[in-house]
């Protein structure tokens, strides 16, 4: 995840899926990535039928520093690269503390 000027932008590498094996979904200041890999194999090789079949599923929940409009957000699948862009609301001002810096005390 990496904040911007404009919100956060989300990265995740899903190597092996689709676009259409993704969910992403958008409640509030919650994110949720989820998804299913399918994978089946089907070989023949000396009067031999093998066949092979893998399944798993995968969810991701990432608290947001603040609540994102869902009308906004936009996702982007590339490649097995997913890239989901949240713009940060008005009210939601990039947060930067500044500490002030004091000299060092003298020695008793």
């Amino acid at each position: 995840m990496k904040e911007t000027d404009d919100g956060l932008t989300v990265t995740v590498e899903l190597p092996g899926l689709e676009e259409k094996d993704v969910e992403v979904s958008l409640e509030g200041d919650t994110l949720t990535l989820s998804g299913e890999k399918r994978q089946e194999t089907t070989e023949e090789k000396a009067g031999m039928h093998i066949s092979e079949r893998s399944y798993g599923s995968f969810s991701r929940t990432i608290p947001l520093p603040w609540a994102a409009d869902p009308a906004q957000a936009t996702a982007a699948f590339d490649k097995g690269v997913l890239t989901v862009t949240l713009k940060r609301p008005p009210e939601a001002k990039a947060r930067t503390n500044r500490i002030p810096i004091g000299g060092a005390k003298p020695a008793p």
